[in-house]
């Protein structure tokens, strides 16, 4: 019966840290494919523009300046950017590199008006970024001439369906678009503001002929954006932004939502260690006589202490597979029952398997050095003073 509980007390132990480790690993993908769901992993884009000193102060008395007016930013393209769009994407950790043109502007239809964020792209291009078709809700994602895709809540505030025309004006320059398509990039101000355009579209509208603001970089491990954003900044005389940079808030999150899991796996493996070690302390205590006996028969003290080993990982083993097994009990009723306002699942999470292999072994290990301590205390118990107990 004691054996029978501490396993029981393995298994929840364990399904408790794969349970949870499974549910913060899909909390943290999820929040990580919403928030770069509309945007990229690297933005390499000019330097600000700068007041700089127009010579150096006379010696002797001299007025300082002691407040200085920043300069007024203005469209500027990236120098040269059509030799270093191939350099990048010659970079084993890039994936995909999308020229852009960004300016802020005006949408209207009739009476209608509304603040936009103009992105005029290259759509094969710019859907290897965010995968702009796969967000289509209506209409087919299409940028000719004269065309343009909207967010969809942006089209719900002009009140233009697909095939509508939509007037644009930025900087004084106006022009008419035929709407396209409708997509839903996962955010609901990023889709009320944004307006997808042709590439040569935007440029026209900007005023940067043959121009573009920046470039977006999609990376094969987007956990080293942060490295690589650093090392093409020392390179290239640009502004390089990661992601992490741009959403250092999230990233915090991420970190302290780690340090909980790895807190939590602590504190649960130290308990599955304190149980399975008193459990096999009380074994020896009770089985001082029939210890005593194997030794007066001929048993060394390995043979002993291999005794009580094999039970704690007999115990470590037999309860992480069934806690793993608890553990996929409790991911499938989650993702099952667990639903939001929308009726669909909060987020999908999965047991991997390496993870489940992970968490079982850790458990048997300790289940093992748990058992160190009866162990060589049930080595080292003379057998005549045992058995005379």
């Amino acid at each position: 019966m004691q054996t029978l509980l501490i396993i029981v007390g393995v298994a929840a132990g364990v399904a408790v840290v794969a349970y949870i480790s499974a549910l913060i690993t899909g909390l943290q993908s999820n929040t990580i494919e919403k928030t770069l769901g509309a945007q990229a992993h690297i933005t390499v884009s000019p330097r600000d523009d700068t007041v700089m000193a127009a010579r150096e102060p006379a010696s002797g008395p001299t007025h300082e300046l002691v407040q200085t007016q920043t300069r007024a930013q203005r469209p500027r393209s990236i120098g040269n950017w059509q030799l270093l769009l191939p350099l990048l994407e010659a970079m084993p950790q890039v994936a995909a590199v999308s020229p852009m043109v960004s300016a802020a502007g005006l949408a209207q239809r009739g009476e209608a008006s509304k603040s936009i964020a103009l992105v005029g792209v290259e759509l094969e291009r710019y859907d290897r970024i965010v995968g702009l078709r796969a967000k289509v809700v209506a209409g087919t994602a299409r940028l000719g001439p004269g065309e343009g895709i909207l967010g969809r809540d942006l089209a719900a505030d002009l009140s233009v369906r697909v095939g509508d025309r939509v007037s644009i004006v930025t900087g004084g320059v106006s022009d008419s678009l035929r709407v396209t398509a409708l997509v839903d990039l996962g955010v609901r101000d990023v889709n009320r503001r944004t307006v997808i355009v042709p590439l040569r579209t935007a440029q026209s509208l900007v005023g940067l002929p043959g121009g573009a603001t920046s470039l977006d970089l999609t990376l094969v491990d987007i956990w080293s954006a942060q490295v690589l954003a650093a090392d093409l900044a020392e390179r290239w005389p640009y502004k390089v932004e990661s992601w992490q940079q741009a959403n250092a808030q999230l990233v915090s999150a991420l970190n302290a939502q780690s340090v909980s899991t790895t807190v939590i796996r602590g504190v649960v493996m130290i308990v599955v260690v304190l149980g399975i070690a008193s459990v096999l302390v009380v074994s020896v205590v009770q089985k001082r006589r029939e210890i005593g006996i194997l030794r007066a028969m001929g048993a060394t003290q390995g043979q002993v202490l291999r005794i009580f080993l094999l039970q704690g990982g007999i115990v470590g083993a037999v309860g992480s597979v069934l806690g793993v097994l608890l553990a996929v009990l409790l991911i499938w009723a989650f993702t099952h029952f667990v639903r939001g306002s929308d009726g669909l699942p909060l987020f999908n999470i999965t047991l991997a398997p390496m993870l489940a292999l992970q968490v079982a072994v850790i458990a048997t290990v300790c289940g093992v050095l748990a058992a160190v301590a009866p162990a060589r205390r049930a080595a080292q118990l003379d057998p005549a003073q045992a058995i005379r107990l």
